[in-house]
């Protein structure tokens, strides 16, 4: 199917791991599959990650969603959570990323979202890539060279946010990512990739054919080896194909865009 509305399906798990209570939440109904992580140590986590999910359900169903649709859900969160941290009168907050699919110049796409360290990866023939960027502490240091990867997963800040669903700062990074045969959207909590390897992820992802399914198993595998957090995937496909040549604009094509434009300086990106 090439230039039609979007045709994709998913499904998700969640388990609460190695914490009192889940603060995670997610949608996985098309065309929406979004998941949100309260942050931890904060009043009211649960809260703000249903608040931010409840901003999304009314794109649930919709048959014809646009990217301003999405950016309108965005920001719906943020004046929910604003709600929640004026109903508790403390700080609260969430992360917020995921896929809804769109159409966009006559053609269906991905729109990837994302704010906080919740991860939205895109596994192409096995290969697994991660489409949007952690705004955290770790990842700017990552980017200015001062600590890998590798060191990132163990250094002291590395629960440190840059940005969230909850601060003063209404901008969201969005991308318009292709639908094409075979390319799967799996979507996380980091309770997942504190105990997952990103080619695990990967293997395990292409492995298993039903999304519900291979959410579930991903889930599975991080709570098997003693998940200390919450954990949260989701796990979307499309039958539906983006016509080529369709043009982005005036949100930017992942796979596309230089690493350069995705800095934390430079990646935010205002409403079209």
């Amino acid at each position: 199917m090439s230039g039609g509305a979007p045709q994709v399906h998913g499904g998700g798990a969640t388990a609460v791991g190695g914490r009192a209570r889940n603060e995670d939440a997610f949608i996985a109904e098309a065309p929406v599959f979004v998941v949100a992580d309260g942050m931890g140590g904060h009043l009211a986590g649960a809260e703000a990650a249903a608040a931010a999910m409840a901003a999304f359900h009314p794109l649930i169903g919709a048959p014809a969603v646009v990217p301003a649709d999405v950016d309108r859900a965005h920001l719906e969160a943020r004046r929910l959570v604003a709600r929640v941290q004026a109903q508790v009168g403390a700080a609260s907050g969430t992360t917020l990323t995921g896929a809804v699919a769109v159409m966009h110049d006559g053609s269906p796409w991905w729109m990837v979202l994302n704010v906080g360290d919740s991860r939205t990866y895109a596994l192409d023939g096995g290969v697994l890539h991660q489409v949007s960027v952690d705004h955290s502490h770790v990842q700017e240091l990552v980017d200015a060279g001062r600590i890998t990867p590798e060191e990132a997963l163990v250094h002291p800040d590395r629960n440190l946010l840059t940005r969230a669903i909850g601060d003063d700062i209404p901008l969201m990074d969005a991308w318009l990512v292709p639908q094409t045969p075979g390319r799967r959207i799996i979507v996380a909590s980091d309770g997942l990739m504190k105990e997952v390897e990103d080619h695990e992820i990967g293997e395990l992802a292409a492995m298993v054919g039903e999304p519900a399914t291979a959410a579930a198993a991903l889930v599975e595998l991080a709570v098997g080896r003693g998940a200390r957090d919450n954990v949260t995937v989701v796990v979307a496909d499309a039958t539906s194909t983006t016509t080529f040549g369709a043009d982005a604009s005036p949100w930017p094509a992942w796979g596309e865009v230089d690493r350069e434009d995705t800095t934390p300086s430079a990646r935010r990106r205002g409403r079209p």
